[in-house]
């Protein structure tokens, strides 16, 4: 299981101008974003984000944050950390766990199941769908991604990214990508919102209150 460690910032064609200088563009392509959650929101409250992606599913969880002095930084407190499991019966059986007043017939569990019918029978129903056209690029330094996003809902935002193994080098990789944020001139102590977090305010007002209150986003 790897974590997934990024930063988020706005970008302008003097972005993409140095991108193309320090950097080497990787492709271009365009996906469908779905999310899914019950009707009382109990993944997403919970800060887990479960998503669909070209037929991929994906459940984004927290990470346990030690309280060391590199966790307490400026570089990373404009960082997101989290867990990306891939494997659709361990994304079952984490979406289960919360789910626990779900009636679930374990002899013919919801990992066991073809297709979707075990989101209906944990209520989930999509809450977010929108098309994302997104141009990455990778720096000579290892390991770092950057990826320019213009959603379908009109909202641009550019991402640093850093993979690690669950449990690895974190202070790495927020040096990492501190390093790339000077590069591309970035300022500012403020957290850029996500595309969710605006699709959210724009779309469901009443959602993004609730994620807001209990301090998700």
């Amino acid at each position: 299981m790897s974590v997934e460690v990024e930063r988020k910032f706005l970008f302008s064609a003097d972005t993409l101008k140095t991108l193309e200088e320090i950097g080497v563009c990787v492709g271009q392509r365009q996906f469908q974003d779905q999310y899914f959650d019950t009707a009382k929101f109990d993944l997403t409250l919970r800060d887990m984000w479960l998503r669909k992606r070209k037929g991929c599913w994906e459940l984004k969880c927290p990470t346990t944050v030690d309280e060391t002095s590199e966790e307490k930084s400026k570089a990373a407190a404009l960082c997101t950390r989290y867990k990306e499991i891939t494997n659709l019966p361990e994304i079952q059986l984490r979406v289960e766990e919360v789910m626990k007043d779900v009636c679930v017939d374990r002899e013919t569990s919801s990992s066991q199941e073809d297709g979707e019918a075990w989101l209906s029978k944990m209520n989930l129903v999509c809450f977010a769908d929108y098309t994302t056209v997104r141009r990455s690029f990778s720096l000579e330094e290892e390991g770092v991604q950057i990826d320019l996003d213009e959603a379908d809902f009109g909202y641009h935002v550019g991402e640093i990214e850093v993979l690690i193994p669950e449990g690895g080098d974190m202070q790495s990789a927020l040096e990492k990508i501190q390093r790339t944020a000077q590069k591309l001139g970035l300022t500012g102590d403020q957290r850029v919102e996500g595309k969710m977090n605006v699709y959210l305010k724009r779309n469901h007002p009443e959602h993004y209150a609730k994620l807001l209150s209990t301090h998700v986003l």
